[in-house]
């Protein structure tokens, strides 16, 4: 497992993993950890910025070194890129637009057998994000982004995802060259009185959080951001993220592969969220 050095999850990693410190900037620690495999699953990926320049580095530049290290091995193992259902809508921000970038550079090594995954949000023990919003709608307080409570999200838990690398790993030919965009199997995802019913019981207050005020807050984040050298979650093109009216994902191509399906909706999940 390629790791980051001085990475804080490095203690985490299970023992049975053999670690490998190192990026991908590095073509002697790729090529040793590529010797030798397989299949290769690339997790790496920047979420946090403000700039084009702040994801690139590694949603598109990092994936174009893997492929190119992949390239010269004389039996390149078979590479599952995890993009992000973000790559769909790639006007709505640098993040989106990167990882929408990664894949087109995937389309680049037509003789490698790649594969790509678009999970939506996924959620899990260690969540913080996506947890601190739905630990204001267990209390009964549910912030909607805009007002809109039509808005259409697709959710993902880790665990799902983690058996579906699983079932691409049992025979990565089988979708060569496919990309899947895969959530809990809820149809057409959830509108968020779906949401606020599968995370508590409570009766929901639902409370608009004005665009124009996310927008302020993000701009002030880019300002800080700017000046402190540190990356931020909420900037401007988060906000278009977040605002979107449909976030939505289809199971049925990879379902109809290799007889994947998920198994944690979002109601069990968030319970086990909150017990962990």
């Amino acid at each position: 497992m390629l790791v980051r050095p001085g990475s804080r999850r490095n203690d985490e990693l299970d023992s049975r993993a053999r670690r490998i410190e190192g990026n991908f900037r590095e073509p002697a620690v790729l090529a040793r950890g590529l010797t030798g495999t397989v299949a290769v699953v690339n997790c790496a990926g920047s979420v946090r910025g403000t700039t084009a320049a702040a994801f690139d580095a590694a949603n598109v530049s990092g994936v174009r070194q893997l492929c190119q290290a992949l390239s010269r091995l004389s039996q390149p193992p078979a590479l599952l890129h995890l993009s992000s259902l973000a790559a769909t809508e790639p006007h709505l921000s640098a993040y989106a637009a990167s990882k929408a970038a990664g894949e087109r550079v995937l389309e680049e090594f037509s003789e490698l057998d790649w594969s790509i995954f678009r999970p939506p949000a996924v959620y899990g023990p260690g969540d913080v994000e996506l947890k601190s919003t739905l630990a204001w709608a267990r209390r009964g307080l549910v912030p909607v982004v805009g007002g809109n409570r039509e808005q259409r999200l697709a959710f993902l838990h880790v665990d799902d995802l983690v058996s579906a690398i699983m079932a691409w790993l049992a025979n990565p030919a089988a979708h060569r060259h496919r990309s899947y965009a895969l959530d809990d199997g809820e149809p057409g995802g959830y509108d968020w009185d779906a949401i606020a019913a599968a995370v508590s019981a409570r009766k929901p207050i639902f409370v608009p959080v004005p665009v124009a005020i996310l927008r302020s807050l993000a701009w002030i984040n880019e300002r800080f951001a700017v000046f402190s050298g540190r990356s931020v979650m909420l900037s401007r093109g988060k906000v278009n993220e977040l605002a979107h009216p449909r976030w939505v994902c289809d199971n049925a191509p990879f379902v109809a592969a290799c007889g994947w399906g998920p198994q944690i909706q979002l109601a069990r999940g968030v319970a086990g969220l909150f017990e962990s």
